[in-house]
Formats: structure tokens, sequence, C-alpha cells
């Protein structure tokens, strides 16, 4: 048979056009959609991002905090969800390997523990959510829309430390008023503030600053207030995290699908784990992207 009736052969309706299933080709396709939307929505972070670099909320600033450790811990808890979710794909790697030998235990094994690890990544995103919403350090809005924090000498503070609340149990449906707030400056003179373009004003500076200025105290992030800076910061956070965490959450539950069938034997029937292997793809897709969304989000 000549090349070109080999090529005409190969999208007939064979099972495996250049060698490849349509399944595989189909997940490939998807993915490569995909890829082309998560880049969508990172080159419009970027464009924000570097659109405001003055007033942007530093990651470092926001991102502090850690289950059960007081204190300001800066990127650890991400990079621990990142870890677990790398190591997720290293055990989905395995269940793949251990599919092409048969060996149908050890994919069970595998597959469990990259299942495991997917819902700690959720468990520890949630969390994350949780806690930027909440917030811990306050801000104060103005009327120039742009956030400013309060601080001490030189160094970032928070609301509740000047008014000597909690953080961690503070009722967010008691709001704090801006005059509260100036009232405890003028008592505690080693207060100040930081404007959002990170300049700080002394002491006396900062009361006429907010008296001109001030219009509410924010606690916290939603999409519409945002004590962190920026309200496009945590509009973005909130969407292609929560996005990112879709895809997770879909490839949990195909993974729970896939460990069925594999117990029930349904890909030794048929002498082969492709399936495994599919979602295997889609799964390392979900990790590689997050590798993106860690260093756009957490690290520029």
């Amino acid at each position: 048979m000549s090349e070109k009736e080999d090529y005409g052969k190969a999208w007939e309706g064979d099972d495996k056009p250049y060698a490849a299933s349509y399944g595989k080709l189909m997940m490939w396709f998807f993915l490569i959609t995909d890829t082309l939307t998560f880049s969508a929505f990172l080159a419009a972070y970027g464009f924000s991002r570097f659109k405001y670099p003055d007033i942007w909320p530093n990651p470092e600033d926001v991102f502090t905090h850690f289950p059960f450790l007081h204190g300001d811990h800066p990127l650890l808890f991400v990079a621990l969800m990142t870890f677990i979710l790398i190591m997720s794909s290293v055990t989905m790697v395995l269940a793949v390997n251990y599919g092409h030998k048969m060996q149908k235990n050890k994919v069970i094994l595998w597959l469990v523990l990259t299942i495991v690890g997917g819902s700690m990544f959720l468990g520890a995103q949630a969390w994350e959510w949780g806690h930027f919403i909440h917030g811990d350090k306050g801000g104060i809005d103005t009327q120039t829309e742009y956030v400013t924090h309060i601080a001490k000498g030189d160094e970032l503070s928070s609301v509740y430390e000047l008014l000597e609340l909690d953080k961690y149990t503070y009722n967010h449906n008691d709001a704090i008023e801006v005059e509260e707030v100036i009232n405890q400056l003028e008592i505690k003179s080693e207060f100040n503030i930081r404007k959002a373009n990170r300049e700080y004003l002394t002491n006396a500076e900062s009361i006429k600053y907010l008296q001109n200025n001030a219009t509410k105290v924010i606690l916290g992030a939603n999409l519409h207030d945002n004590e962190y800076g920026h309200r496009l910061f945590a509009d973005y956070f909130f969407f292609i995290t929560g996005f990112h965490g879709f895809h997770v959450f879909s490839g949990v539950i195909l993974l729970i699908i896939i460990l069925i069938n594999v117990i029930k034997g349904t890909y030794e029937r048929r002498g082969h784990y492709e399936m495994v292997e599919k979602v295997g793809l889609y799964w390392h897709f979900v990790d590689l992207v997050w590798v993106f969304v860690f260093t756009f989000f957490y690290l520029v």
C-alpha cells in the first residue's frame, strides 16, 4: 500500500489513527484548548499587574499564614500546597506505569495516593480562600480608591494590633470606624500608615492623611472590597485559583471513577489501562497549570 493510501486510511474510522487512540487525541485537543483559556487568564492578570506596579499587593505581604502557626510565614503554606500537588503527579506517573505492566494492585495503590494528594490540595486551597476572605491585617480605603495599611515604623502592622484586637476571633460583622483608627494613632505615636505605593508616613502625616482621605476600614477581601490593595487582585485570585480548583476537583472525581473501575477489573478485561493514562494526562496538565499560577500569582 502506498504512503498516500496509508494517509487516507488513517482517518477512516480506525481505532488508532497515527498510532494514537481517538480517546487520547481528544484529550490532547481538550488540553490544548484549556491551555489557551488559562493562558488568556494569566495574560490578563499580568497586564493588570504591570499596569499598576506601584500599588499592586506584594504576595509576601498577603500570603503569610500557616495553619496552627502564629506570626508571618511568607508563601510557606503555598509552597507546601505546590509540593503536595507535584507529588500527586509523581504518584499518577507510577499508576500509569504499573497499568502498562498490568499490575492491578499497584495501580490501585498509586491511584489512591493520587486521590489523597488531590484532596489534600483542595482542602488546603479551601483554607487559603477562607483566610484570604477573612484577612489578617485590615486596610483603610481612601478617596483615591487605593488601600493604605497600618504600619509600625517602617514595618507593616495591622488594624488589629493598633486597636488591640484578636484578628483570629474578631467578628467582621462588627465594623471598625475610621475615627477609631485615627484616635488610636493619636494615642499611639509609634504607629503610622503605609500608603498603597509603599511610602511610609510619619505618625502626624498619617493622621492628617486619613482625616482628609480615609473613607472606611476594610477587613478581609471579596469581589467588591480588598484589604490587601487593588480590588482586581482579589478578583483575579478568586477567579483563577477557583477555576484551577474546579479542574482539580473534576480530576479527583475522574480518578475516583477510574479507581472503582480498576477495582472491578474493567481494564483487566479490556487488556489495557489506557483510561488511566488518559486521566493521567489531564492530571499532569492540572499540575503544570498550577506551576504557572504559582509563579504568576505568588512569586512575580
